[in-house]
């Protein structure tokens, strides 16, 4: 049975709890990696995310106001439920609360400036996650789940969870490895091929774009992209 996912939002959009950590890979499916001309990595790359970046499924994303190179990339992103380090693969699941699908939005001129790739990746509203999830015990085989990405009813993406380079187990060792593991924790596994910059020429979002993914059978997002208003705030 599909419970809410944890972080998530109350219905009128007000925030009820946030990650305290948001985790991505970097270029960890096979054919992500041939459409960039790469060969898939030896070694996990990994990136964070900011936890302002954290977005409902429904809620607006942000175009920048200082980029015109809003791209996404649908991903299964895995929710931890339990505290975790030093986790071996093959225990790796009993952690995990739960199976969602995310929307890893990056700005990649930001991504590309610096070698961290972090800001690029962590604009506000940048990584809205799905409302359900499905825990592992539910799904049986994370192999199968089909991953894909709609703009304004445009497929774009449409991949397997099977075609990952390191296995979900193998992240969640990994990762655990150098850091805890917490309860809240999202980790966003990598995305499939048909990336906007992907395309000749790029295919980057602009305002009024709609944008839907989808783990079928298990949660969407679908999310409206507004045209950021570069006003201070403070306080």
């Amino acid at each position: 049975m599909k419970t809410e996912a944890v972080p998530h939002f109350a219905e009128d959009g007000t925030i009820v709890s946030r990650p305290g950590k948001i985790m991505g890979i970097a270029l960890n499916y096979h054919d992500h990696a041939r459409e960039t001309g790469r060969e898939p990595p030896a070694v996990q790359t990994w990136f964070s995310k900011a936890v302002t970046a954290f977005n409902r499924s429904n809620g607006d994303v942000m175009k920048p106001f200082v980029s015109d190179a809003l791209d996404y990339e649908v991903e299964l992103v895995a929710v931890i439920g339990k505290h975790g380090r030093h986790v071996p693969a093959d225990r790796a699941m009993e952690i995990v609360a739960g199976i969602t699908v995310g929307c890893d939005y990056s700005v990649r001129d930001w991504q590309r400036a610096t070698p961290t790739m972090v800001i690029g990746k962590s604009f506000d509203t940048h990584a809205p996650i799905g409302r359900m999830m499905a825990s592992p015990g539910e799904i049986g085989s994370l192999h199968a789940l089909r991953l894909r990405c709609w703009v304004n009813g445009e497929l774009r993406q449409d991949g397997r969870a099977g075609d990952m380079v390191f296995s979900l187990a193998e992240q969640i060792a990994h990762l655990s490895q150098a850091m805890t593991l917490e309860p809240g924790d999202l980790i966003f596994t990598g995305t499939p091929a048909g990336v906007g910059v992907a395309h000749g020429p790029p295919k980057f979002l602009k305002s009024g774009d709609v944008v839907r993914c989808e783990i079928e059978g298990i949660a969407a997002t679908e999310n409206r992209i507004v045209a950021e208003v570069a006003e201070a705030r403070i306080g």
